[in-house]
Parts: C-alpha cells; structure tokens; sequence
C-alpha cells in the first residue's frame, strides 16, 4: 500500500469532494489526537520547564490559539505531517539533558521576580541591566517554544475546520468532534494511570498519524520512528538507575513517570567531614524531594560523623510522637516514601493511617525505604487526596501529622496545586474534627517566605482559638527539615517539651537561629482563595509577562499565515462564539476546583469531570437533533440560572455520600451549565454559515478564558461563576441574527439529516 487510507483527505494537491463517512472518519481521528497531543505536551513540558507547572494553562492557551488559527485558514494547503517538524525538534529539546538543563534554567530566571513562590529556587541577585538581559533571553526563549507548540497545532486545526465546514450534517459533525475528543483525554489519562513513559506516549501518538501521512513521503515515516527513539532516549538516565534486586514498578525502574509527576529514584552520597556516607534520594520533576532516611536508633548511634547527638531521637519525624506520646491512632497525610511512618513505630504508636496521593511514591516507600515502615501490620496505607480524606473518613485520631505536602505540581487546567486545598481554613477546621478529645496537629511545612509561615499560623490559630507553638527545624542529614507548628493539646506539648532530656534547649536554638515572623496579617487560605504561596490578591508579574508573549505569538501567527482577513470579515456572530468559547473554558476550570474541594485532587477527578462535561454536551446535541426547532430563549436563561444557582450552592453538603455517588452527583450539578451552554451553541453552530470560522472564534474565546482565569488571584475562585454568566449574556446578545429565540413553526430543521 502506497499511501495511508485517509492521507488522500487533505493532500494540499487533490480537491476532492468527500463522502460524510470519510468525512466523519478524518473528523473522528483528528479530533482523537488533537486532545490526546494536547495533554501530552501539557504534561512533559510542564514536567521538564517546571515555570509551567505554576503556569500550566500557559501550554493549552497556546494550543488553542494554534488550532484556532488552523480553523481559521481551513481553505488553506493542508499538510498534516508538516506539524511533525516542529513536534520533532520539540521533543529533541525535552529529551536529551543539556538542552533540557538549559530550558529548565528558565524557571531559575523566572523565579528572581519574585512574585511568585517557585520550590526549589536558587535566587541569584544580580544587578538591574543583567536581570533585564536574562530575562528578555528569557522571554525570547520561551516565545520560540510557544511557536514551536503553535506550529503543530495549526495543521490539525485547518482538517478540524475543513471537516465542520464541509460536513453536510453539522450537529452529527460536532458530536463526533466531542467523542474523538473525549477519546482522546481518556487514552492519554489511561497512559499516565498505568505510568506509561513518553516513549509510550509518542507511540501511540505514531499511530495515529499513520491515518494521515502518505507512506510514500518517507521523511514524514522517519519522523515517526524517530519521534519514538527520542522518548526511548529520554527514558535512559544511567546516573540516576539504582542497582538492587526489588521489583520496583516494571522492570525495576528507577524513573517512573507516575500519573502525577516524573519520580526519579538515586543513589547518591552525603559528605561530612570528608567521608562519604551513601543515601537513597528522590527526585520529582528533578527537583529534589525526600531521602529515605535509615533513623533507626542502632544505625543512628552507629555514625557519630554524620548524625549530630543533640538532634538524636528529636528528628522532625520523632518529635510529633514525643509531642504526644504513644498515640492510639494517628493519622499521617503526605506519608510520602515513609519517612513519617517510620518515627511513629519508632515511638510506639498502636495504629497508623498513612495518607499519599501519588500511588507511584507508595510503591517507592514499600520497596526501597530502610525501615520498610509501609510492611508494618499496625500500618493501613490509603491512596488518596488529603483533603478528600479528611472529608471521607468517620475516624478518629489522637495525633494527625501533615508531612511536607508543598507540592509544585498543579491540577489540570486550573491554577491549584495540589497541596493548596489542603491548608485552607475548612480543610484544617475538617481536620480538627477527627481528632479525640485531647488530640494534637503537627503540621511541617517548608515555608520559604515568611508570609508562608504566617498564613500556616493564622490559619491555625483562628480554627483552634490558640497560638500554636512553631519553630523551623534546619535542614539537617536528619531530614530536610521545615517549620514546625503544633495545636491541640498544647498543655501536653508544652510539658514534654520541658521534661524531655534536652529537647526545650534545642528547640529555643532553632527559635533564636532561625526566627518566625509570625504578625497574623497574612490573609489565610480558604476554599474559595487557596493560593498558598502568593502574599497577597493580585496577578503575579509572570502571567502579566504572559499575556504579552501571547500577544506577541498572535501577531507573528497572523503575519505567518496572511491571515490579517479574519479581523475585516469578524462579524457580530463571531463574537457570539468567541464569548461562548470564554465562558465555557471558566467554567470548565470551576467545575475542577469545586470537584477538588468535594472529592479531592486526584487524577481520576480530573478526567471524571472533563469527561463529565464532554458527555453533557454529547446529550445536549442529541436533545437538539431530537426537537431542533426548540426555543432558544428558555435555554438561555436555564444557562444563566444554573451559573447564578451554583455561586450560591456549596457542596460539601455531599460529604456524607458514598465516594462514587458523590463523583456523579459532583459532576453532575457542577456540569449542569455545560448542558444548557451545549444546546445553544449546537444551535448557533447549525445555523451559522462559515463554522471553521465560527469554531476558530470559539477557540480564541477559549484562549482568552485560560488567560482571564489568572483573576481568580484577585477575585477568589467563586466568583468566576459571575464573569461566566456575563460572558454568557455577551453571548446572547451577539448570537447570529439569523437564529430566532423563539422556533417558529416555518423554520426548517437543524437535523443531521438536513
């Protein structure tokens, strides 16, 4: 076979009239990979620059704009396998280690403004012309990456657009655009929920476009190979393997692509006082994470060298078991590799629920910790969201201990990371509610501001009415250390402090070598602001930064393809779509942050309320093509109540549900608008002339709606319901003229079969 069976579709040569089923097939299969190519670069750049792990909608505004642009300038040549080039040089750049060391010295750069807590910086002060200079190397750097993303979008977006526009059944045209997309998310979240590898990633990807390029154009086939020697490439990390006998997770791994984050396992080495002393490190995203720590006391007072005597039995991970001492039941989140667990069967605790989100770090601490705390039967290790816990669980605990949970990782497609839910004043006010009378919260945090440790104080000291004893314990070969707050049961805090042999002493050193500032004006984190590391309501500099390369990348994306006609033939109805695009794309991110306050950060609920949405919209095109002449103006104001509704509804009256009635009743109401808001545009989108252009304007709304999510910085995250009802009556008033809002009874049918 010469050619694939659909590269005929598109060839910029042939002008040939499809039939609806090859037209549906190509409409099928780009859309598949379309969303599918688009959560991949999401997740490996994201990974690998770690500055788009706090600005994560940065990858997928661009992705928008590039099939937005694509819709735009469907009549153009199309050339699917043209987007290999830049996929190619792409991916070159995120594999190999020094041009991947050079674009993660961005974050480096990026972090010096200072406007925004990045984990794991080095700031290095320089003078005001050098910073200026670095930073526009920077900003060009990044620019030339944005255009890379743009550049492979923009083939698929011109078959997307030619496909909807030619297709003689518009509203089956756009369901199967919604199904290829759902397909799409759900095999790229299955990959990352099996820890499948880029190399995994790409070759499904390879196939995929098998569908499109001509076998014949051999470099376009070498790409593909190529493509998938690079994620093997990229998957070999000599200095980071770890020779031991444990089967780890397939193959005895050391890096592990788990469904949050890259977890790379070392073997490294701690120098003190010129010896060398071996130690077992964890990576996540190349930053470092934790060691698991051999503290058992034989091994501890074995090396003298390495581990100070004064700090001996008081590490962070003791302390909360002498704080209160022997407890029942104790409850850690964030048990991470272990470390945690490890000191509480040290000191004796009767019970352990250990709370980790990443299932991948579980199998770490169960393979490869020291102390093998995770083998323990008095352990009981859950898989889950902290904050989800909190809300399931009808325990009762005598300790709870927060590891270190600060996370750089965000959610998808919202601007929480995962750890900001659960240091807001209701997750600590549930948190509270699991303890025993007479229980105590540890809570460790690596505050590298000191508005950090203010807020974690404040938060505590207005749930449990008292000032909670802090203090930083230092970075040590004990630990990585972070400050320390303890409420609760202070009386008993306070007298073990005072009798135990040494500890008030130590204590008192790190309180007058490593002071708190603790003033209380920090405003606290609360479901509705949980933005943990930002000081204060406002957009940071970079998304200011941001907008300004975007703006910049939409100039060069216009001149690049001669598409200054769409702004002289821009019509009132491409504004309709342009405010539906918009909206859609805030609620979306609502529907996600309300999912995470109810059910928790997880993966899974991520790709439960996106698939939610999709499968909305799928039933509001069935209702249209079921009574296509439906008066359009109850929709519209079932669309704008249910937005207006949900402001006013809190869910956390489901917590008493089982976990997965809960899911579907979460994804149900929060999604609800979805349903009112895919009536109207399959409506809009079926009477409309031009939808490559009209899907184009609703993609560059979407884009505009990632960008105008940054104001839930100033405005709290509810109030995105609000902007969203607005954007929905822009889109009202600018709906095609040609659309009546009443169905008059003359009006002919927007059926498939029309």
């Amino acid at each position: 076979m010469s050619k694939s069976p659909l590269s005929w579709l598109f060839h910029s040569n042939v002008e040939e009239t499809l039939g609806p089923r090859q037209r549906t097939l190509a409409l099928f299969l780009i859309s598949v990979m379309g969303l599918y190519l688009e959560l991949m670069l999401i997740r490996w750049i994201t990974t690998e620059i770690r500055i788009f792990a706090y600005l994560q909608n940065t990858v997928l505004v661009v992705c928008f704009l590039g099939i937005g642009m694509g819709c735009w300038t469907c009549r153009q040549p199309i050339r699917l396998g043209d987007s290999l080039y830049p996929l190619t040089i792409l991916v070159g750049l995120l594999t190999f280690e020094t041009s991947r060391g050079w674009l993660s010295e961005l974050t480096q750069i990026f972090s010096m403004m200072q406007d925004m807590v990045i984990w794991d910086t080095q700031h290095t002060h320089v003078g005001t012309a050098q910073f200026v200079f670095v930073l526009i190397v920077a900003l060009m750097l990044t620019l030339a990456l944005m255009l890379l993303v743009w550049e492979i979008f923009v083939p698929m977006g011109r078959l997307l657009g030619r496909c909807l526009d030619d297709h003689p059944r518009p509203i089956w045209a756009y369901s199967v655009n919604i199904a290829g997309s759902l397909l799409g998310i759900l095999a790229f979240v299955l990959m990352s929920a099996w820890y499948m590898p880029p190399m995994m990633w790409l070759a499904g990807l390879a196939v995929l476009y098998l569908f499109f390029i001509h076998f014949r154009e051999w470099q376009h086939v070498l790409l593909l190979l190529v493509l998938i020697l690079l994620g093997y490439v990229s998957d070999l990390y000599p200095s980071a393997r770890v020779d031991r006998d444990e089967d780890l997770i397939k193959h005895s791994r050391a890096l592990i692509w788990s469904p949050y984050q890259k977890l790379n396992l070392r073997e490294g080495v701690i120098e003190v006082n010129h010896k060398k002393h071996p130690l077992l490190k964890l990576l996540v995203n190349d930053a470092p994470y934790m060691v698991l720590k051999d503290l058992r006391p034989e091994e501890v007072n074995s090396n003298d060298v390495l581990y100070p005597s004064k700090m001996r039995g008081y590490t962070q991970y003791d302390l909360p078991c002498l704080l209160h001492p022997e407890p029942k039941k104790m409850l850690i989140v964030g048990s991470g590799g272990g470390n945690d667990v490890a000191g509480g069967l040290r000191h004796n605790a009767a019970e352990i629920v250990a709370v980790e989100i990443d299932p991948a770090i579980i199998e770490i601490g169960k393979a490869f910790h020291p102390e093998q705390p995770y083998q323990s039967p008095r352990v009981r290790v859950v898989n889950d969201d902290a904050r989800a816990f909190f809300v399931n669980t009808k325990e009762k605990f005598d300790l709870i201990v927060f590891g270190l949970l600060d996370s750089h990782t965000t959610t998808s497609m919202t601007n929480a990371r995962l750890d900001h839910y659960v240091y807001t004043r209701e997750s600590i006010t549930h948190a509270k509610s699991l303890l025993t009378e007479g229980g105590t919260i540890v809570l460790s945090f690596e505050a590298t501001k000191p508005f950090i440790a203010d807020r974690m104080a404040s938060v505590l000291r207005e749930v449990f009415g008292q000032e909670p004893i802090a203090f930083r314990v230092p970075v040590t070969p004990y630990g990585y250390g972070g400050v320390m707050f303890i409420v609760g049961n202070l009386d008993l805090a306070r007298q073990q402090i005072e009798s135990l042999p040494g500890l008030k002493p130590l204590i008192e050193e790190w309180q007058r070598e490593y002071p708190l500032n603790l003033t209380g004006t920090t405003r606290i984190c609360t479901d509705d602001w949980p933005y943990i590391y930002l000081e204060s309501p406002r957009i940071p500099s970079l998304y200011w930064l941001l907008i300004v390369m975007l703006i910049m990348l939409f100039g060069l994306s216009v001149r690049r393809l001669k598409a200054a006609h769409m702004f002289t033939q821009w019509k009132l109805s491409h504004w309709h779509f342009f405010f539906m695009g918009a909206a859609f794309m805030l609620l979306e991110v609502q529907n996600i942050s309300k999912a995470a306050v109810v059910l928790g950060n997880t993966w899974d609920v991520n790709a439960v309320i996106i698939s939610s949405i999709l499968i909305l919209i799928l039933v509001a095109n069935w209702l249209v093509s079921l009574w296509p002449r439906m008066p359009i103006l109850p929709v519209y104001i079932a669309l704008l109540g249910t937005c207006l509704g949900l402001y006013f509804v809190d869910l956390s009256w489901l917590a008493g549900y089982p976990y997965y009635l809960r899911a579907m009743l979460v994804g149900l109401l929060t999604s609800l608008p979805m349903l009112f808001s895919g009536m109207v545009f399959i409506r809009s989108f079926a009477f409309t002339q031009g939808k490559d252009a009209a899907l184009g304007a609703n993609l560059l709304g979407a884009l505009v709606g990632g960008l105008l999510q940054a104001l839930t910085y100033v405005t709290g995250i509810k109030a995105l319901l609000l902007m969203v009802a607005g954007l929905y009556g822009l889109a009202l008033m600018t709906r095609p003229r040609s659309q009546p809002l009443a169905a008059p009874p003359s009006t002919p049918a927007a059926h498939p079969a029309s």
